[in-house]
């Protein structure tokens, strides 16, 4: 045959959509893996014409998920972003919004036994040796999909997926403040980095020039902006032990500007170099956290409510909310995130196999 046929599931995870694998479908080696992620999704092409990409890169994303031998964990999950516009695939980053289709993918093959209710599904995350817990809701011993809880970002309502977090204080730079401050001026311009779970760079919009109301596409359309953020997120990629970003994914660049519609804070997030439509799961855990920091850009502009304990924080971005439930100890003075939880969705849309080339990889 002229193509290779490889068992996979077409899932949407939040607000993210891409396609999900067994480890043991893939190519063990990871240059033929890339290069069958690559036709697969149809990359490099803007329009992913020929593959299953959906022309962004929030719709470009594999989940690879395999049984875990770890103690505490019930799969390995590592996440890789596929590039439209280039021919790569990067394992820079963890995802949280695919990470949501991690649980439902692991019971749908029974990689996980399916309880009466709710299955919990501890995923130990590859990409930053990190885990968290997926509560999946399993009446009969099913998976199911439908519900009532929403999500901004996507339409109509489904059955809910509390994500759980714990020990993501630098996971990806080693320290939750990489730098070691609270505050550099990098640039010129007066940024947060942090790290909790996602490395995030926080700018305050103001001192860019904008409002922080913008959209998405009116910020793409500011090539002198873009350049500017670019050249902070340089800089900042080796003072957060990142190395050379150039051509990785990280760190995100998250501007805050004082909330509008409600919520806490509000943020335009780049992932690195689109506008993201909402917000990463995990961008959103670092971003709030930097907001409890005292002498903080996201303290600076946030109006953050008193509190001693647990505490939801709401995140606006371009298309909605997002709360981040933080368990947070203050008893030392600086705050101490212990643990995070969020609400996530997510939907099986397609099951079979996905066709690349013989060419690329013949089969196992």
């Amino acid at each position: 045959m002229s193509q290779t046929a490889i068992p996979c599931n077409a899932m949407r995870g939040g607000t993210s959509k891409g396609l999900v694998f067994r480890r043991e479908d893939l190519p063990a080696d990871r240059a033929t893996r890339d290069a069958v992620l690559l036709a697969a999704m149809g990359s490099p092409d803007e329009r992913e014409i020929d593959g299953m990409g959906g022309a962004h890169p929030l719709t470009s994303k594999v989940a690879v998920v395999s049984p875990s031998e770890r103690e505490g964990a019930d799969v390995d999950y590592l996440f890789l972003q596929v590039w439209p516009d280039r021919p790569e695939v990067s394992d820079s980053q963890n995802c949280g919004n695919m990470l949501a289709a991690v649980g439902p993918f692991a019971i749908e093959h029974g990689i996980v036994e399916a309880l009466d209710g709710v299955t919990p599904v501890r995923i130990w995350m590859e990409n930053t040796d990190t885990l968290a817990t997926a509560y999946v809701e399993t009446p009969g011993g099913v998976v199911r999909y439908d519900g009532d809880a929403r999500i901004d970002g996507v339409p109509g309502s489904h059955a809910p997926i509390p994500l759980e977090f714990a020990d993501t204080a630098g996971s990806s730079c080693g320290a939750l403040l990489p730098t070691g401050n609270v505050i550099d001026e990098i640039a010129g311009v007066r940024v947060t980095c942090i790290d909790n779970g996602m490395p995030v760079v926080c700018l305050a919009a103001a001192d860019l020039g904008l409002t922080g109301a913008e959209s998405p596409a009116e910020i793409e359309a500011m090539p002198e902006v873009r350049a500017r953020i670019e050249e902070v997120r340089l800089a900042a990629g080796p003072l957060m032990n990142l190395g050379d970003v150039t051509n990785q994914t990280v760190p995100k660049m998250s501007l805050l500007s004082p909330p509008r519609e409600g919520g806490h804070v509000s943020t335009r997030t780049l992932i690195p170099h689109r506008v993201h439509e909402a917000i990463g799961v995990l961008g959103a855990v670092s971003v709030a956290t930097a907001c409890l920091l005292p002498g903080s850009v996201g303290a600076d502009v946030a109006e953050i409510p008193s509190y001693d304990g647990p505490l939801d924080v709401v995140v606006e971005h371009p298309t909605g909310f997002f709360t981040v439930s933080l368990d947070v100890d203050s008893s030392g003075g600086t705050p101490d995130v212990r643990r995070a939880a969020l609400l996530r969705t997510a939907r099986l849309l397609m099951r079979g196999e996905v066709m690349v080339p013989a060419s690329v990889w013949s089969g196992a």
